[in-house]
């Protein structure tokens, strides 16, 4: 019997990171998500004696997250990015007070999506910060059936038994979210393995950045490149604006150390900063990195030092 038992934990266990995946894309949040996943997985432990197996466990397992994920989303208003929410400041402007991290779509690192590394290949684009700020304009529901549809390859008529729907109910909300999607006009940043160009860039990138060589650092963006910095409501693009904030508010940033991680299927680095007593460099920011046409497009820096312990990454460094 404690084999059998052992035996169906671990197989909740093994779908863990694929919930993720799909929590995170519903949800817009690495920690919504976890919270999410933990709740579905207790929740189907708790229900296994009533498992039929009508249909598989993985499907059974989806209909229960699925419907965490929409109790969640229940009045809650959507996350989104600094840039589709607030119009551009210039670098003279003072910078303005914090708004709640909840607001915004927060980045995820790819291993908790995936435990596969070539299924994370695949689908990176389908976890971009853009795309995924994009499902967010999709009702719940919508939003559900895309996922499972477009990205997780469903059949529609799973995906009708799973939201205990009809064919036709399913082929329309994916129509309608299809067009809010093209709507939206997302960005369609490029995704995927990185060219040997494409890693020199971001090493010239992380050595203009550690040594503080802001010439040299703008000089590898487009000439409408831009950064955003949750939880500031706030994004600025430019050259000139971008050169006036990293002499600027930004010189704070001044000999901070970069490790590279993994997030969201793009080039990505954990920004420490000097302590205030200089003695360490304690963690400051996630930064997510779009890159097309062998220039940064756009930095994204995420502010919040719980994403490091997220991310695996340690508390200070020497």
């Amino acid at each position: 019997m404690t084999t059998a038992v052992d035996g169906r934990m671990d197989q909740l266990e093994e779908l863990r990171p694929e919930l993720t995946g799909y929590c995170y894309r519903m949800l817009g949040s690495t920690f919504d998500a976890d919270d999410a996943v933990q709740d579905t997985i207790v929740r189907a432990w708790q229900a296994m004696p009533e498992f039929e197996g009508r249909s598989s466990l993985r499907s059974w397992v989806y209909r229960i997250a699925t419907n965490v994920c929409l109790d969640s989303l229940r009045g809650r208003k959507r996350r989104a990015l600094p840039t589709d929410m607030f119009e551009p400041v210039s670098s003279a402007a003072p910078l303005p007070d914090t708004v709640p991290h909840e607001i915004f779509v927060e980045p995820v690192p790819d291993a908790a999506i995936n435990s596969d590394p070539a299924d994370v290949a695949v689908r990176q684009e389908s976890v971009r910060l853009a795309f995924v700020a994009a499902l967010q304009h999709l009702p719940p529901k919508q939003r559900a059936v895309l996922i499972l549809r477009e990205v997780l390859n469903w059949q529609a008529a799973e995906v009708a038994d799973l939201l205990q729907t009809s064919v036709a109910s399913v082929n329309s909300a994916l129509q309608r979210a299809r067009a809010t999607l093209t709507v939206t006009d997302v960005e369609r940043s490029r995704s995927g393995s990185l060219d040997p160009s494409e890693r020199e860039l971001l090493a010239r990138y992380v050595a203009a950045f550690e040594s503080y060589d802001i010439d040299r650092l703008v000089g590898l963006l487009h000439e409408d490149g831009s950064i955003s910095m949750p939880p500031y409501p706030m994004w600025m693009f430019g050259a000139d604006n971008l050169k006036g904030f990293y002499l600027g508010v930004g010189a704070a940033c001044r000999g901070s150390k970069m490790i590279p991680v993994a997030a969201n299927g793009m080039p990505a680095f954990a920004q420490y900063k000097p302590s205030e007593t200089g003695s360490a460099f304690v963690p400051w920011a996630i930064q997510v990195l779009e890159v097309r046409d062998g220039r940064i497009t756009h930095i994204h820096h995420f502010l919040d030092p719980r994403l490091f312990e997220r991310f695996g990454l340690p508390a200070s460094l020497d």
